[in-house]
């Protein structure tokens, strides 16, 4: 781990952004549920609206769902001593790129190579 990275900072900032998500999955979870396609109840531009929301609101739990699985692992790597080292090179992810994503497991030399 380098040694400007205050672990605790970062296990904080991770713990809140879980708590965040998990709070929008919370709210957000009728949305993904089934369209209903009664003819009678909707026409087809709704029925197709509606189907399209559905698809937006799937995929953002999807999303929501990566980042949960990302905050875990660098929970984990917190815990281990291993956050902000790059799993390809084993040197230190620069602080402004953890600053953006704080789950990143590449250095930027490693993403760009």
């Amino acid at each position: 781990m380098t040694e400007e990275l205050d672990p605790e900072t970062w296990r904080q900032r991770l713990l809140d952004l879980r708590e965040e998500l998990q709070a929008i999955e919370r709210e957000g979870g009728s949305s993904t549920g089934t369209v209903e396609l009664d003819q009678q109840r909707m026409g087809r531009l709704s029925r197709m609206d509606a189907l399209q929301g559905q698809q937006m609101a799937q995929a953002s739990a999807r999303r929501r769902l990566e980042m949960l699985t990302r905050i875990e692992g660098a929970l984990r790597r917190i815990e281990a001593g291993d956050f902000g080292d790059c799993f390809v090179c084993g040197e230190a992810i620069g602080e402004n790129r953890l600053s953006v994503d704080p789950t990143v497991t590449r250095c930027i030399d490693c993403v760009n190579a």
